[in-house]
């Protein structure tokens, strides 16, 4: 409870809606024309309306009722058929083989690296965002525990096919590129 009144309080401050992770944003190309999909962790849901925008049928998952009422209000204002439920992702299990495609940005619960896999379908395509230890300025969590090693998000998720991965960390020219973050585009074999 006391998780979900953290997130609560953080997502009832916030307005407007904001842009998709960065991973689905520049991948999009990838997606299917149709099929399940998950936005694992929503927030306030951007991914999920991205991903009814392009057709596909989206469930979107959070720990914070706050969260999806405000999905649910802004699909509906745009037409969008989203299903939104109040979920504590980290303690009711994943379906086997049920998503076609599920989004997770900004989200790191390293136990549930493997349920997440085996949620997807065959050929079914894992698009993943999250903060790595490696940056360039005090953005995301303090907790180490809630950030990536070097290359960790490779193995997290070694038994799927990689299509696409970035993690610039602080090489070279830090203002400019990709930083603070890594990046998966990975496939179900």
């Amino acid at each position: 409870m006391i998780m979900q009144e953290k997130w609560d309080n953080i997502y009832s401050e916030k307005s407007g809606e904001p842009a998709p992770a960065r991973v689905l944003a520049e991948n999009a190309h990838l997606l299917p024309t149709s099929g399940a999909a998950l936005d694992f962790a929503c927030g306030l849901g951007a991914n999920a309306l991205f991903l009814a925008r392009r057709g596909l049928n989206v469930t979107a998952w959070d720990i914070s009722p706050v969260a999806i009422q405000g999905i649910m209000t802004r699909a509906s204002a745009q037409g969008l058929a989203v299903r939104g439920e109040v979920r504590d992702v980290t303690l009711q299990p994943l379906p086997e083989s049920a998503f076609d495609v599920i989004v997770v940005a900004h989200f790191l619960d390293r136990s549930l690296t493997a349920a997440l896999a085996k949620a997807l379908k065959p050929q079914g395509l894992l698009f993943y965002q999250t903060f790595s230890k490696s940056r360039v300025d005090d953005s995301g969590p303090r907790n180490p525990e809630f950030r990536l090693d070097d290359n960790e998000l490779l193995r997290l998720f070694e038994s799927l096919r990689v299509v696409v991965y970035r993690e610039e960390g602080s090489i070279g020219d830090a203002t400019q590129g990709f930083r603070n973050y890594a990046l998966l585009v990975a496939q179900k074999r």
